[in-house]
């Protein structure tokens, strides 16, 4: 008899439902609180310090170092921006996001390639490129775009399959046609976060905190009449590498909260909610392999099946596993993807972590890699494939669950017993921030503090 897969449960989790730590009354305050120092956070942050450059920002992050999560562990792609609706805040965002990019890129010489992609299809699978390509037709500038002519947002090119060979020699045979998309690109990921902590420690206001964890946050309650300045959020920190060591904890005041915490969004959030609204938190793996060995001569240009290709179908999941470079040429492939289960089936903080024991590499996803790869690259051999490295990204719906947009949620200290009225002292959540979200961050920083922002308070 086979035995039926349990489906994986996602994990509600909340910040200090043991009550570990107390209430405490702020100690200093400030106008705006990052929580978590990813590319994300660090874009909020830098854009909040050259927007308001007479409040008070303040990033803190629990790592040691910036973009130890979901920001250093991915493929360092600059995407395009053709995958998802065209009406869905990923895709708007990674357009802007792109050139964004790009311009920041060129002007401070972070490096990075515009190497282009080709999307490879069998014959099967050629109304899967040619819908994206008709998609990148109709596709619009979003908002704060430059363009001064009727240039196209998303070029891409139908082209066949001796056209793309001709490009990729290396490609199979059963490759029938392709979508050449040249937008796309690749960047040194750890750079391009040098270049806005430098931004952020440079600046008057800005103020870097790494390992400082958020241990509680309440809403700012008061006994008299509240005046604008005290109203927001009690964000206890402590700080430490070690996260076991210590209880004592500082106090803050945060006029504005930033939940940019990456894997750990809902975890922050959930400590608000009753258990019934709580967001249950996905994880889900990502693994990676170098590749030395026949097959890939002379490769310069990403490679990437479509997402039906293999065993791992995952469609808005996960783009399959696909060849990127690095800019050194090193060849890598991946990822694959894996759902991941707590421990148990108890929502305790103290599991919140549990996916930081699937970040070490190991052989297991290789075959079935290979299997994907050979697909389109037939010549690449299993021996040349070694485990690289994981990441996990942050899922807000379980797989098969179809496609999940950036999700960005405003509380106020109002609708959990604080003080003030809607539109005072917002906390902004941002949540499923996962692929392409590397390319999108400046974008999502600029739609956070011009739109969002702006539209809760609108004297910021």
């Amino acid at each position: 008899m086979k035995l039926m897969k349990q489906p994986v449960r996602g994990l509600a989790a909340a910040l200090n439902s043991s009550g570990k730590f107390k209430f405490k009354a702020p100690e200093v305050a400030v106008d705006h609180l990052v929580i978590g120092a990813g590319v994300v956070g660090l874009a909020i942050a830098q854009r909040l310090c050259e927007s308001f450059p007479s409040k008070s920002t303040y990033v803190v992050e629990r790592h040691a170092r910036a973009g130890e999560e979901t920001s250093s562990r991915n493929s360092e792609v600059i995407h395009s921006g053709i995958y998802y609706p065209a009406d869905s805040l990923k895709t708007r965002l990674c357009l802007r996001g792109r050139d964004l990019m790009y311009q920041r890129c060129r002007a401070l010489d972070i490096p990075h390639r515009k190497t282009g992609k080709l999307v490879v299809a069998k014959d099967n699978q050629r109304p899967y490129i040619e819908n994206l390509h008709l998609k990148a037709l109709r596709s619009q500038w979003p908002p704060y775009s430059n363009a001064i002519d009727d240039s196209p947002v998303l070029p891409t090119r139908l082209i066949s399959g001796d056209e793309s060979r001709a490009m990729e020699p290396n490609l199979s045979q059963d490759i029938s046609a392709a979508l050449w998309c040249p937008e796309t690109g690749i960047v040194d990921s750890h750079s391009f976060m040098e270049s806005l902590e430098h931004d952020i420690s440079e600046s008057e206001v800005g103020n870097l905190a790494y390992a400082t964890r958020v241990v509680r946050l309440d809403p700012y309650r008061s006994s008299k009449q509240m005046s604008e300045a005290e109203r927001g959020w009690v964000v206890q920190t402590v700080t430490g590498n070690d996260e076991g060591s210590g209880t004592e904890s500082d106090t803050i005041l945060a006029r504005t909260v930033f939940n940019a915490s990456g894997l750990s969004g809902p975890f922050i959030l959930n400590s608000l909610l009753p258990p019934e609204r709580r967001i249950p938190m996905y994880h889900a793996r990502g693994s990676y392999a170098s590749y030395q060995g026949p097959g890939i001569s002379g490769i310069s240009h990403l490679i990437y099946p479509c997402p039906d290709t293999g065993p791992n179908a995952h469609a808005f999941a996960s783009l399959g596993t696909h060849l990127t470079l690095d800019l050194n040429g090193k060849v890598k492939f991946g990822p694959d993807i894996e759902f991941l289960s707590p421990p148990s089936s108890e929502d305790s903080e103290e599991n919140m972590d549990y996916w930081t024991r699937h970040l070490i590499p190991d052989d297991s996803s290789l075959e079935k890699m290979h299997l994907a790869v050979k697909q389109y690259l037939p010549e690449v051999v299993a021996d040349g494939l070694r485990p690289d490295y994981v990441g996990i990204r942050p899922k807000l719906v379980p797989a098969g669950a179809g496609f999940q947009d950036f999700v960005f949620r405003i509380d106020y200290p109002c609708q959990f017993g604080g003080g003030g009225t809607v539109g005072e002292g917002p906390m902004i959540s941002l949540l499923g921030i996962e692929s392409p979200g590397l390319t999108s961050c400046l974008a999502i920083a600029e739609y956070i503090v011009n739109d969002l922002l702006s539209s809760t308070n609108p004297a910021q």
